[in-house]
């Protein structure tokens, strides 16, 4: 399929998706966003896909919502754009293969919101991130829910209450990201981060995935509850025995995705 504010192309079994808008900063717009869940969902059903770069051209991985959309519309049109969203980042955690932020720029806002939603996050070390709304009269209120799960409260708070940019290295000690690097080391290092993850059975990493949104909210009772059945089930798939079976007899694994 032709997209056109995203590129989609994939390099053996992993998956690069563009957000390809760099003339209007990479803003979340209503085709923008329906063009990425719309990939998502073609990447989620694809077995031979094992793991999804998410990146940016230009120099801004994304501004947020794209303002002219929200200037003079009704609630039921801000609605859309908010339903729209939420539908996007729930579908990012809702695919089977882990989704690794690639981040060469200034993501704010809803931009933020995506970084903070991925698995992963691989950002360069001039790369910042800030929930502005707050200095525009517009709260990033659902850009919190993402933010405030991926840095915890007071942080969150600071960030949605100043507007303020959060430099890299900050963004990784936060825990926003996961390591900063080198402009020109940006795209290598995502790339070894998802070959590191294809390296594993593609069965168990979707399992493991789907498990750790499950029970992150759950009390810890019902956590254990919960995460012991799934483990009792993973332990009886061809996948983990055959991963159980090469450890003990030190040997490579051969994986059946089953």
């Amino acid at each position: 399929m032709t997209y056109q504010s995203i590129l989609f192309e994939t390099e053996g079994p992993v998956a690069l998706v563009t957000l390809n808008r760099p003339q209007r900063r990479n803003a979340l717009s209503l085709e923008l966003m329906s063009e990425l869940i719309e990939c998502l969902n073609k990447i989620g059903r694809d077995r031979s896909l094992r793991a999804v770069i998410l990146a940016a051209a230009g120099k801004v991985f994304s501004s947020g919502h794209d303002l002219s959309e929200m200037v003079g519309r009704d609630l039921n049109a801000y609605r859309e754009v908010f339903d729209v969203c939420t539908e996007l980042m729930t579908r990012i955690q809702s695919i089977p293969q882990p989704v690794i932020a690639q981040v060469q720029g200034i993501a704010t806002a809803a931009g933020c919101q995506l970084v903070a939603t991925c698995d992963l996050a691989v950002a360069s070390d001039q790369a910042a991130f800030a929930t502005p709304g707050v200095k525009i009269g517009l709260f990033c209120t659902t850009p919190m829910v993402a933010l405030s799960r991926a840095v915890g409260r007071k942080r969150a708070l600071q960030m949605l209450m100043t507007g303020d940019m959060v430099d890299a290295l900050t963004a990784v000690e936060w825990g926003l990201i996961n390591m900063a690097v080198s402009a020109s080391e940006l795209e290598q290092q995502s790339r070894k981060l998802a070959a590191r993850i294809v390296e594993a059975s593609s069965l168990t990493v979707a399992l493991g995935k789907q498990a750790f949104y499950t029970q992150i909210d759950l009390d810890q009772p019902k956590a254990y509850a919960y995460a012991k059945e799934v483990m009792s089930m993973n332990a009886l798939a061809a996948d983990a025995q055959e991963g159980i079976s090469a450890f003990l007899e030190k040997r490579q694994a051969c994986w059946a995705g089953k």
